[in-house]
């Protein structure tokens, strides 16, 4: 869910010092008095097409994340919060109160990105703590068989400048056709490289459900790269396509010296994780 934090304790790649360095290099310390409101559930519309979401780190104090008025988290120095409705501009999911006087610092999704261009790495660390969180909640859903009959989502989409960067680095020699019904990656196995479909469709599931399809301009593959995991799902061409295969090593490269691919690809890893936490709460 958008206001869950993120837990330095749960993830090895997560450090608060660094993501200190990081929330100071554009945000402002801000004090919270215990019982306010930091940000509230929001809903579609003009209210919500008036804000400007913004990510939190924690620097003291405790945070209850509420969702209907119930406490699901919460959010402990050093942990970020509110990070996907920033990243996303999307509605909240969760509130977050001070649950403690707490001192915070802010980015709205400008200064994220201002701050991004700066440390472009910073994707990777924020990347990876987001693709636990999702491997979680997939986790859940998969437990209680909460995958079956859920319609699948269509994947994000990288912008035509990132894909035709992405064509000119990588080169014509990591393109591969797959034929319709082709399996293209195993759940369960070890990941190697990720894919951006260039032309077709890919279907991507878990068990025999399908989650997604990603079609031209989307990526997949890419969180077993970044957790140096196995693969979480399998990826099946529906159709006819090309895609255009990136190395771990060319995919570590691309986030720490392109930070618009690294804001893309955290787009697309937040979307995917709002939506596994919406099926847990339908």
């Amino acid at each position: 869910m958008d206001a869950s934090r993120v837990p330095g304790s749960t993830n090895a790649l997560y450090s608060p010092a660094v993501a200190l360095q990081f929330f100071k290099s554009e945000g402002k310390l801000q004090d919270i008095p215990q019982g306010k409101t930091i940000f509230a559930e929001s809903e579609k519309g003009l209210p919500f097409l008036l804000m400007r979401q913004r990510m939190y780190l924690l620097l003291e104090g405790e945070v209850s994340v509420l969702a209907k008025d119930t406490p699901i988290a919460t959010v402990s120095k050093g942990e970020i919060f509110g990070e996907m409705a920033s990243i996303n501009q999307a509605p909240r999911s969760a509130a977050a109160v001070a649950k403690t006087p707490c001192r915070v610092i802010a980015l709205d999704d400008r200064q994220f990105q201002a701050a991004l261009a700066k440390r472009p790495e910073f994707a990777l660390m924020l990347m990876s703590v987001m693709v636990h969180r999702l491997r979680e909640n997939i986790g859940r859903l998969s437990a209680h068989d909460a995958l079956k009959g859920v319609p699948w989502k269509e994947a994000a989409v990288l912008d035509e400048q990132i894909l035709a960067e992405l064509g000119q680095q990588i080169g014509p020699a990591a393109r591969f056709r797959y034929n319709a019904g082709k399996l293209i990656m195993k759940e369960g196995a070890v990941g190697v490289v990720s894919y951006v479909v260039l032309d077709g469709r890919v279907a991507i599931t878990i068990g025999n459900a399908v989650m997604e399809m990603v079609g031209p301009g989307g990526i997949f593959g890419e969180m077993a790269l970044v957790e140096r995991a196995p693969r979480l799902a399998s990826a099946v061409a529906e159709t006819d396509c090309t895609l255009l295969a990136i190395s771990r090593l060319e995919f570590v490269r691309l986030v720490k010296n392109n930070p618009r691919f690294g804001a893309a690809l955290l787009s697309a890893v937040s979307e995917r994780a709002r939506w596994t936490a919406s099926r847990q709460a339908a």
